[in-house]
């Protein structure tokens, strides 16, 4: 039993590896298509659509935009705004009491009337900080009068996909890269830092990660080339990935009328980061993208809405703990897609069910979608694209062999139940039978002394018995030689006579169902002489039950709107012509098909003639002509 069950485990185990080929070689296959960057894109199609899934947010009360819209450059009645208007606004910011300002405007030449009041207000205001663009092409000078430590660059990196979801931190001096010292920070980064610092929470090294940035114990986790679904991304300089803040509104913003008319709730501004920006819609300061739900301009969100979200990402995941996206190791990475590729494979060993893998793949694949989403709300951004990819082909894939290897076990078990039965029935019929009759022969033989006849009349009974059986036996005991199994499923004995045979043949066909013209004939006459058996090997018979078989199969499939059908066997003097006639449209097409090469070839074989024509006015006749000489001399 042991040895039984062992051989049984070796068969499911070369089954099992059978199957697993395809599904590991397309494993391989994304694997290296990942590390290629081929999946990149649809790695970052899933990052927006989990970030864009979260629950609402509630606004950021830390930070404020001032937005200077439509309506306040037809106000000014003039773009770029003049000197004096933003000097004006950041006056009356400044009464009441921010934490920072920042000013998303380039100011490195004057815009008159005005500049020297601006000027004054970038010499009294030290919490005042401004941009400066400082990577190619084209870099932008920050103001003049304004302090290195009052400078953020408002540089942006942008994906291959012409999306944004990369923040730059902070960038080595053009200037001079070999001295850290001189290091760049950005916008974001500035107004952060100097919420942080007014609540001593300063900057510093990661402990961590040594080249990361660190306030208390929040360390900012720092983009490398292959983090998350990202492939050989250039990671020079400090980046780290945006977690955008998904709300209906993530922050408060005021018009450049509403500051003057002093149109808002003071309360909004004390204490707060408050950014000045463009939010026109005839100005280019847009960035695209998808990561966030309710947006005014699809697809798109502007620049200083863009250093709003980066820069209260940081201030809130210090303060209050909101995550930062985080992502696993390249091994962990790997090893997960690993996992879910194998996986339904494992399922395949298990379930072998058509049913059950699709079922369980299924189950599974929005399992692993979840997983994905709950882990992007705790700040784990992990490969799902390339997991669900391996998960769902490998899935359906080993479900169709399973399904096929299903089919194959009920066919098995069908013929071996089949095969059981024959034996036993057959073993009940002898011993019912022939072994009843011997057993009796046996027992009179002892008991008294038979004449001849008597003799002579059991043993007959016997051999009639025994041959009964043989008929019966028959059958099931064919060789693949000895039999055919037609396109209706039926297996005829090929050493039955050959008219016998026909007549099986064209019943069997004209009941198929799925071949339509035939249900529509009314007329059916057919009629097949019979042929002496030394004409005519198994292979000939073969043959001419296959030709009899297609050209009944062509009626049923180009015959449109035929009635009638003739099927004539008729043997004169040394030949014999098999015909099959319809009156259906004719040949619509004169080019050979595969089936007629067939029918050729069949004729060949036979060393006879084939025709297959269209009747006038209309039918179509196909027909084998060959000499029974011929065909006992090639047996």
């Amino acid at each position: 039993m042991v040895w039984i069950n062992w051989r049984r485990i070796q068969a499911e185990i070369k089954i099992l590896l059978l199957a697993s080929l395809p599904g590991t070689g397309f494993l391989i296959i994304i694997v290296t298509a990942r590390l290629c960057g081929l999946l990149q894109n649809y790695e970052l199609m899933m990052l927006d659509t989990f970030l864009r899934l979260r629950p609402l947010e509630a606004t950021d009360d830390k930070v404020v935009i001032i937005g200077i819209n439509e309506e306040d450059i037809r106000s000014v009645g003039s773009y770029p705004i003049p000197d004096r208007e933003i000097a004006t606004l950041i006056k009356k910011i400044q009464k009441y009491k921010p934490t920072a300002i920042g000013l998303d405007i380039v100011r490195d030449l004057p815009v008159e009337p005005g500049n020297r009041e601006l000027i004054q207000v970038f010499h009294d205001y030290k919490n005042l900080i401004g941009i400066e663009k400082i990577l190619p092409p084209d870099p932008i000078l920050a103001p003049p009068q304004l302090p290195a430590e009052q400078i953020g660059f408002s540089d942006i990196v942008v994906d291959k996909d012409s999306k944004y979801r990369r923040y730059l931190l902070l960038t080595p001096s053009p200037q001079n890269p070999k001295y850290p010292q001189q290091d760049k920070y950005s916008f974001g980064l500035q107004l952060a830092q100097a919420y942080l610092s007014a609540k001593n929470i300063n900057i510093e090294n990661g402990i961590i990660d040594q080249a990361a940035i660190r306030f208390k114990t929040t360390e900012l986790p720092r983009f490398l080339s292959n983090s998350g679904g990202y492939v050989k991304e250039n990671a020079t300089g400090l980046k780290m990935l945006i977690n955008f803040r998904n709300s209906n509104k993530p922050f408060n913003i005021l018009s450049l009328n509403d500051i003057i008319n002093d149109n808002f709730n003071p309360n909004l501004l004390q204490n707060k980061i408050v950014l000045i920006g463009i939010v026109a819609s005839s100005t280019t300061d847009f960035v695209n993208t998808s990561a966030i739900a309710h947006q005014k301009i699809p697809g798109q969100i502007y620049g200083v809405e863009f250093h709003a979200h980066a820069c209260s990402q940081i201030i809130n995941a210090v303060i209050n703990g909101r995550p930062l996206l985080k992502v696993w190791s390249d091994k962990w990475e790997y090893l997960w897609i690993i996992v879910w590729g194998c996986y339904p494979i494992i399922l395949f060993w298990i379930t072998q069910s058509l049913w059950k893998n699709l079922l369980a793949v299924v189950v599974v694949a929005f399992a692993l979608f979840g997983v994905g989403y709950l882990l992007i709300l705790c700040g784990w951004w992990i490969p799902i694209a390339p997991s669900l990819l391996t998960l769902t082909v490998n899935g359906l894939g080993l479900s169709g062999f399973a399904f096929a290897l299903y089919q194959n076990n009920q066919v098995f078990k069908i013929k071996m139940n089949e095969r059981q039965h024959t034996i036993e029935f057959a073993f009940t019929v002898i011993h019912n039978g022939p072994l009843q009759t011997l057993a009796n022969v046996l027992r009179q033989m002892q008991a008294k002394d038979w004449s001849h006849e008597e003799l002579r009349s059991q043993l007959e009974k016997l051999n009639y018995e025994i041959r009964e059986i043989g008929e019966y036996l028959k059958l099931e005991a064919l060789s693949q030689d000895e039999s055919l199994r037609l396109g209706s499923g039926l297996k005829i004995d090929l050493k039955c006579p050959i008219h016998e045979l026909f007549y099986v043949v064209y019943s069997s066909t004209l009941e198929r169902s799925d071949l339509e013209y035939l249900k529509n004939i009314k007329i059916k006459i057919r009629t097949f002489e019979p042929v002496d058996e030394k004409y005519l090997s198994i292979q000939h018979k073969q043959e001419l039950c296959l030709f009899l078989e297609e050209a009944l199969c062509n009626v049923g499939k180009h015959a449109k709107g035929v009635k009638c059908i003739e099927a004539i066997g008729k043997k004169d003097n040394d030949s014999y012509t098999l015909k099959i006639q319809d009156n259906g449209t004719g040949l619509i097409s004169y080019l050979e098909s595969k089936g007629t090469k067939q029918l050729k070839n069949i004729a060949r074989n036979l060393g006879g003639d084939f025709k297959r024509e269209t009747l006038s006015p209309k039918g179509t006749i196909c027909q084998i002509t060959w000499k029974l000489a011929n065909s006992k001399s090639s047996s």
